[in-house]
């Protein structure tokens, strides 16, 4: 009997322990999941700062188009410059619907989190298109305060519909070539015979 109260203690132990221990992060796992809300919120609404305030000093941002961005002023700079009304954005608007893919993993004061985005652009001067990306950003702890040390924005360069939108247009293209050839072929057969009888 004892041998048995021993073995349902030690495995009631066992599971409160790690629930415990994962518990110890709980506050974090909040501050980390708030910063993800802002970074969403001040993207679709175009309130960059929402974003800045988040990124470390010495931060490094690469966005989905592989520029950098050092430190908050940079992903403002970046920000204004690619997205708005203002005479050479190249974005009219700019939306995303980020997800977490797991928890994130702590090291000590430093977390590293990733997962996957649903993207929509609306550039100025086409129609509208779609990525889904990925991301993976890391976070310390500052003077109590999570801060973005680096956020890494990727999508897929071999297969995406930019490239599947090329490949239909040079299949247009392909076809609308041949069509105008053939057509130019029997034009100039027609004349041809017009001009031998």
């Amino acid at each position: 009997m004892r041998a048995f109260l021993a073995i349902l203690i030690f495995a009631l132990t066992a599971g409160i322990l790690p629930a415990a221990a994962e518990d110890d992060r709980a506050a974090d796992r909040q501050a980390l999941l708030a910063i993800l809300k802002d970074v969403e919120t001040g993207i679709n609404q175009a309130n960059v700062e929402l974003m800045a305030k988040h990124i470390d000093e010495k931060g490094v941002v690469t966005w989905l188009n592989a520029e950098v961005s050092r430190g908050p002023d940079e992903v403002r700079d970046y920000f204004k410059r690619m997205v708005g009304d203002a005479p050479g954005t190249i974005l009219s608007k700019y939306s995303t619907h980020p997800k977490i893919a797991g928890p994130a993993v702590f090291y000590g004061d430093f977390a590293v989190a990733h997962g996957t985005t649903a993207d929509e652009f609306t550039p100025h001067h086409r129609s509208v298109f779609r990525f889904d990306s990925r991301w993976t950003v890391s976070l310390r702890k500052v003077e109590g305060n999570w801060k973005i040390v680096a956020l890494n924005l990727s999508t897929n360069t071999f297969n995406n519909v930019l490239i599947a939108e090329l490949e239909r247009m040079a299949v247009v293209a392909g076809v609308g070539g041949l069509v105008a050839g053939l057509a130019l072929a029997g034009l100039w057969g027609w004349m041809r015979r017009r001009r031998a009888s």
